[in-house]
């Protein structure tokens, strides 16, 4: 008769401590969650500004590079080809983690998508660096072109320091991202753990 009250109330207090197992989980599920939903709308807000000056710079480009330095037309036309594809890429990328489509799956799913986005980010940064320096390149071809008179150099030297500058601008942001990328991985990894 003892042991058969010993056994019910080890039965209780394991329903009892299941529950709170699984409360808990809600909790953290729950806390891993609001933190992803965080650095991915830090992500995609990011993205849709660099994804709207892709845009914006191609009518820019026309002014700047066309009207007021008389440069060629094809390569206006090849910076606003370039300008679309980066548009097209951050745009793929982004939405490939829009809020709706990863907090929409279990978190192993979301893992996965964010693993995918993140790699995506890397190689489209590698792919994007010798982009780059052709078209810096095809600038520096226009420049020359031009003569040496003091407006083209001076133009030159604008443009010099604005590859420089981007460059920081662009390998800070690669970074950053890279790391918001690591940070969602990392938390959906200790969540998940044992449960893949």
């Amino acid at each position: 008769m003892q042991n058969d009250f010993d056994l019910e109330s080890m039965r209780q207090q394991m329903t009892v401590l299941k529950n709170k197992l699984n409360e808990q989980e809600i909790v953290n599920d729950r806390l891993v969650r609001r933190s992803m939903r965080k650095e991915v709308n830090n992500i995609t807000r990011r993205n849709y500004i660099l994804f709207a000056l892709c845009l914006l710079l191609i009518p820019y480009s026309y002014w700047c590079f066309v009207k007021l330095s008389e440069f060629s037309l094809a390569f206006w036309i090849g910076t606003s080809v370039l300008m679309l594809i980066c548009a097209g890429a951050i745009f793929y990328n982004t939405r490939r983690i829009s809020e709706a489509s990863l907090m929409s799956h279990s978190l192993v799913e979301a893992r996965r998508k964010v693993v995918s986005a993140k790699k995506f980010d890397r190689d489209w940064f590698l792919i994007g660096i010798p982009m780059i320096i052709l078209w810096l390149s095809w600038f520096g071809y226009e420049v020359y072109k031009k003569g040496g008179s003091e407006e083209v150099t001076t133009f030159f030297w604008a443009g010099l320091v604005g590859a420089v500058i981007g460059t920081i601008i662009g390998l800070s942001l690669q970074f950053k991202t890279q790391h918001q990328y690591q940070e969602i991985i990392e938390q959906i990894e200790d969540l998940t753990r044992g449960e893949e």
